[in-house]
């Protein structure tokens, strides 16, 4: 299932382009147009699912993927081992602004906390 109003749709199906860094069969992973960090990336699945209330139990391997997807990226970009962030919002009071679920990855410099 697709949106044809969500843009995270339309970066999968190739129809707006992106700096796509990471693809497997049911996730995709590009780098953000605005990053908070030297390296972040939102980790989408090819699915539409608008938020995490929207998720269901047969989503529990697709959302996995995301984050099976985040330690490769980590890896390659170099920071499996100093460490990296993942953070999924949830709505617009969270920060959500794209409403197809995404997992950013953010790493390459030391985090602090509490975040925002």
């Amino acid at each position: 299932m697709a949106s044809s109003e969500c843009l995270f749709c339309s970066i999968v199906a190739g129809e707006i382009p992106a700096d796509i860094i990471y693809e497997s069969d049911s996730v995709i992973a590009f780098r953000d147009i605005d990053p908070q960090a030297p390296t972040h990336v939102l980790i989408i699945p090819r699915h539409h699912i608008a938020t995490i209330n929207d998720l269901e139990e047969s989503d529990a391997e697709r959302v996995g993927r995301l984050f099976l997807a985040a330690r490769e990226i980590a890896k390659q970009e170099g920071f499996e081992e100093t460490g990296y962030r993942t953070v999924m919002n949830c709505n617009a009071d969270a920060g959500q602004t794209v409403f197809h679920i995404h997992l950013h990855l953010l790493g390459g410099r030391e985090l602090s906390w509490p975040p925002g």
